[in-house]
């Protein structure tokens, strides 16, 4: 399972490296993925856990924050939401690393 969320996440690498995405490593029993970012709105771990029952993915980080039922195709855009992206992301963004002159 780990190998086929690490795939998900490959199919858009460019978000996935603006997260500051490393170490991932497998759950136990192989039920997911747990991996490190480095985001613009967190930083910590990241637990991607399969749910064999619905066939969906479960998004978990280390603040209790959880987002359950989520489908593949929409994984990484919901992990990008919860690590990275928010409102005026390019203006906040700008404002957090401009180098003032």
């Amino acid at each position: 399972m780990a190998e086929y969320i690490i795939a998900i996440l490959r199919s858009q690498l460019m978000v996935v490296f603006s997260w500051g995405f490393h170490h991932p490593t497998a759950l136990p029993d192989d039920s997911g993925l747990a991996f490190e970012v480095d985001g613009f709105l967190y930083k910590g771990r990241v637990e991607v856990i399969y749910n064999d029952a619905l066939d969906l993915f479960e998004v978990r980080l280390a603040d209790n924050r959880v987002e359950e039922m989520v489908y593949c195709d929409n994984l990484v855009a919901v992990i990008d939401g919860m690590v990275e992206r928010c409102d005026q992301y390019k203006e906040r963004v700008q404002a957090e690393y401009s180098n003032p002159a």
